[in-house]
């Protein structure tokens, strides 16, 4: 199965292993409980979906390489405890509590959540001296003398044999006992996961041309060389973060991540190309309405990966501003609620305490500390995915400059209070209104020079297509609209479904000798 079949099938799991009858037990009891033995080849997400499944499901993950352990550290050190059998004093041995154990406690405690995942990876790559106890651990869920708690699910992750020397294989009686899954690498699963990601748009459109080189493990003489989805998303952070600073990478440093020669060497020159291109055809002047003449006749004689690269970078350029417009609209909103709760906080404030200087600005600094006390806590437990928490963090920055406003002000009571939060309201307002308003712009323009430059050409499919699975794109357009959009994906959807039809129907003629 692909990585996404396998994230569902996993939040499913948890969804079913943590549901509970009417006396409030588990309905499926701890002993029938199965854990999920992920197996597939390295980098190719297994942890990013544990993350992904724990804070979609709001439980705690606990994930442990378990290559890094030792049998003392899973399973606990060794004791003597005196005990009294049959009037007859004896000496015991038995074990301190395992290290990964004391971790799942740890993070309850940590987190206030009772109910999690245990992630263990690497699993069938233990030592010999530790390879018993993972067994142990699968079939009875223990290490040592201590149980994982109840209300957490088991889920380990391995590397069939040809991916590592150091495989050890499960044994009937242990297999028998986990629900085995089989993942192998998906592109077009994996692209999905890298426009919400938002994957450097370089590493999407050199794929999309080049799909044979998203997964390769190669081993000869030379070595073994390999190209991975972790891979292309480190490398996709490290690009993006280079531009900022205005540093590009070069083929030495891109092989640091590619660690396929042939690859490496490939995409480098792409990605030389892909910045060519951004700039000889001037994609942010085409996305302010101001193309060059020379883009078109240019593109005239360009070749369809040209062609494609400059598609690809226009849609980055919109996937920006389609995000900066949806920060601007996450920020707003939230700020929007805070001042509802603030408004009634003002309203409730006691008459002595009333009179106190700065007040409310005292109040409004509690009211922000709790703020972002939970989103510390929900940060620690893991219940936060990427846009959520920076939006969090956007939040409690404009509310602290909000904060100096009003100990600057120093009203005299909560409506001159409020009038000082509504003013910055309307600042906030206001950006986003424009943030809006220059993605809006930047899409029309985008339409005006696709449909100058390619018209209903295989490129316009591309960039339709391309808006409707990005999810910042596809968000922003259904808030916002945009009329050339609807029109062109409802008139190529229909000309794909009549070109599927007309394939369908020679295929059918051939089959009867018509044709």
């Amino acid at each position: 199965m692909n990585i996404k079949r396998a994230k569902e099938e996993i939040e499913h799991t948890v969804k079913a292993y943590l549901a509970k009858d009417a006396l409030g037990e588990y309905a499926i009891p701890a002993i029938r409980q199965r854990p999920i033995l992920l197996m597939g080849p390295p980098g190719i997400g297994k942890t990013q979906v544990m993350e992904q499944a724990a804070r979609e499901c709001g439980v705690a993950l606990v994930a442990y390489t378990i290559t890094h352990h030792t049998r003392q550290s899973a399973v606990g050190l060794p004791f003597i405890r005196q005990r009294n059998y049959g009037g007859r004093d004896v000496s015991v041995t038995e074990y301190t509590m395992s290290e990964i154990i004391a971790s799942v406690y740890a993070k309850m405690e940590a987190t206030g959540l009772k109910e999690g995942i245990l992630f263990i990876d690497e699993i069938n790559c233990v030592s010999e001296t530790l390879a018993p106890t993972m067994l142990q651990f699968l079939q009875c869920k223990t290490f040592g003398n201590q149980a994982v708690p109840a209300g957490w699910v088991i889920v380990a992750a391995g590397n069939p044999p040809e991916y590592n020397k150091s495989v050890r294989d499960f044994d009937i009686v242990t297999l028998d006992r986990v629900r085995r899954m089989d993942i192998e690498p998906d592109l077009p699963v994996w692209k999905d996961y890298a426009r919400a990601a938002h994957i450097h748009s370089a590493i999407l459109s050199y794929l999309e041309l080049h799909p044979q080189n998203f997964y390769q493990i190669n081993a000869d003489v030379d070595g073994t060389q390999f190209v991975t989805a972790r891979g292309w998303e480190d490398l996709s952070n490290l690009l993006n973060t280079y531009e900022s600073l205005g540093l590009q990478a070069d083929e030495e440093l891109i092989r640091q991540y590619i660690q396929h020669q042939k690859i490496a060497e490939d995409f480098s020159a792409y990605l030389d190309l892909y910045y060519k291109y951004r700039d000889d055809y001037g994609v942010e002047d085409i996305l302010v309405g101001q193309a060059k003449p020379a883009a078109f006749a240019r593109l005239l004689q360009a070749p369809f990966d040209e062609k494609l690269s400059l598609v690809s970078l226009i849609l980055s350029g919109l996937e920006t501003r389609f995000s900066a417009s949806r920060r601007a609209d996450a920020a707003a909103d939230s700020c929007y609620a805070f001042l509802r709760e603030t408004k009634k906080a003002f309203a409730e404030m006691p008459a002595e305490l009333a009179q106190e200087p700065n007040c409310w600005a005292q109040l409004f600094d509690q009211m922000t500390a709790d703020y972002e006390a939970e989103t510390q806590k929900k940060r620690t437990a893991g219940l936060l995915d990427k846009p959520t928490l920076e939006a969090r963090l956007q939040t409690a920055k404009t509310l602290r400059s909000w904060e100096k406003e009003l100990l600057r002000a120093a009203a005299p009571d909560a409506d001159a209070a409020f009038k000082v939060l509504r003013t910055q309201f309307g600042t906030l307002s206001d950006a986003r209104d424009t943030a809006q308003q220059t993605a809006s712009a930047a899409l029309e323009a985008a339409f005006d020079f696709m449909e100058q430059a390619f018209a209903e050409s295989q490129e316009m499919v591309v960039f339709v297509t391309e808006l409707t699975l990005s999810p910042a794109a596809h968000a922003f357009i259904a808030e916002n609209g945009c009329e050339r959009y609807f029109q062109y994906n409802k008139d190529l959807l229909l000309d794909h479904r009549k070109a599927a039809l007309n394939q369908e129907l020679e295929a059918e003629q051939r089959r009867h000798g018509m044709l």
